[in-house]
């Protein structure tokens, strides 16, 4: 309404690319990104691929005077690489790691290693005089992309967009706004944006903003970056949008979106930028209603039936491919069995003098009993692996189709 008080919210979003040994300039990069963020005075900032906590806890040392919380998440083997930074309180935080995320043997991906997830920091933000907005912040990223043409994380990530999306439904009941920033790992139009939208009810920034500056059509990936591959961005010339801020509003409470930007190449006076990716900056307005207007699950109608149907096919695609290689290792922990079982037998029988001498130099012999252990293992933690996919591919498929029937049935 007219008149209501109003707060001016402006966030901070980057995928940082900030990979021990391994990024480019990356210790510069961070101090960078932090002289930055310290200028700028923002109220939240959200950042992923901070894989080194030394990095966090630098930024966290530099930033202390103008952004007083902040947090770190912890997930994987490596980290979940995600942190924020808030001008305002964070009241909580809470931790999410998706079910599925990728394959351990994978290792030049290494997205499993990682544990990927979303990170929730509940606050309170000010709204005019003795106003509050609880605003639920959630930064994450999804599994990577790797090969559009042949995409074979895309059950994966589609699992992440759905149990993401329900995250959001089952976390937001007592806030008033939602705001969701971070690496997707998904064009615009891809079935998992549109699923996340339509099920969560989030609105795109990018779509909603009334002023926009930076990349053409909002792109974060572009061939101009200095640190992206080339070759990789051929079939995209102008680049494409994977680094998104998403936002609604429950209650009583309205959220515009009055500008967007994105970075354009190098920090200013820099002969680099922040990272891989470009930032995007989004400033909103809250803005309390006059009467409250509950909850929404989104656009339930039958746009939104043929999403759920679309991503339960690619999901169901995903459950066969699981099925096929758990049903290929389990076979090969069998017959790695069985080789063991007769060279046991026919050691056995060689020393209890069943049988003539070993026919197998025992060099050999002991080298091949190794081999056949080792291959017993190996298929034997890939057929468990497979099954757990397994399980929660279908478990995703069953939850889908759920929604879907709900979908139908509504008058």
């Amino acid at each position: 309404m007219e008149g209501e008080p109003t707060l001016r919210l402006r966030i901070f979003d980057l995928n940082c690319w900030a990979i021990r040994y391994l990024s480019k300039r990356r210790q510069e990069r961070v101090r960078l990104i932090g002289d930055t963020l310290r200028q700028e005075g923002f109220d939240l900032v959200l950042l992923q691929e901070v894989w080194s906590e030394q990095d966090y806890s630098d930024l966290k040392g530099k930033l202390a005077g103008c952004y007083p919380f902040s947090h770190y998440f912890r997930s994987g083997v490596i980290g979940s690489g995600l942190c924020v930074f808030s001008r305002f309180p964070i009241l909580d935080t809470l931790l999410y790691q998706y079910s599925l995320n990728g394959y351990p043997y994978m290792l030049q991906h290494g997205d499993w290693f990682c544990g990927k997830s979303v990170g929730l920091p509940g606050r309170r933000a000010g709204v005019g005089v003795g106003v509050t907005a609880p605003l639920l912040s959630l930064s994450l990223q999804l599994h990577a992309e790797y090969c559009r043409d042949r995409d074979a994380y895309l059950p994966h990530r589609l699992v992440q967009a759905w149990e993401l999306a329900q995250f959001i439904r089952h976390t937001s009941k007592a806030a008033d706004v939602v705001l969701l920033g971070g690496d997707l790992n998904m064009h615009p139009e891809d079935v998992g944006i549109r699923l996340l939208r339509g099920w969560a009810g989030l609105r795109d920034a990018f779509a909603e903003a009334t002023h926009f500056e930076g990349c053409k059509n909002g792109c974060t990936l572009v061939p101009d970056n200095c640190f992206t591959d080339k070759s990789e961005m051929l079939p995209f010339p102008l680049g494409i949008r994977i680094d998104y801020i998403l936002y609604k509003a429950i209650s009583s409470f309205t959220v515009k979106c009055e500008e967007l930007k994105t970075t354009t190449g190098p920090a200013p006076g820099m002969d680099i930028p922040f990272s891989d990716h470009e930032a995007v900056m989004a400033t909103l307005h809250i803005q309390r209603q006059g009467q409250p207007v509950g909850a929404t699950l989104g656009t339930a109608d039958v746009a939104l039936a043929d999403v759920v149907t679309e991503a339960r096919t690619e999901v169901g695609v995903g459950l066969r491919a699981a099925q096929r290689q758990r049903y290929s290792w389990g076979r090969m922990a069998v017959l790695a069995l069985l080789l063991l079982l007769l060279q046991a037998a026919a050691a056995l029988g060689t020393l209890a003098g069943l049988g003539t001498e070993q026919p197998f130099p025992k060099l050999s012999f002991c080298l091949l009993a190794f081999l056949a252990l080792g291959v017993l293992v190996l298929a034997t933690g890939l057929h468990l692996f497979h099954t757990m996919e397994v399980k929660m591919l279908h478990g995703t498929e069953d939850q889908m189709w759920m929604a879907l029937r709900a979908l139908q049935e509504r008058p």
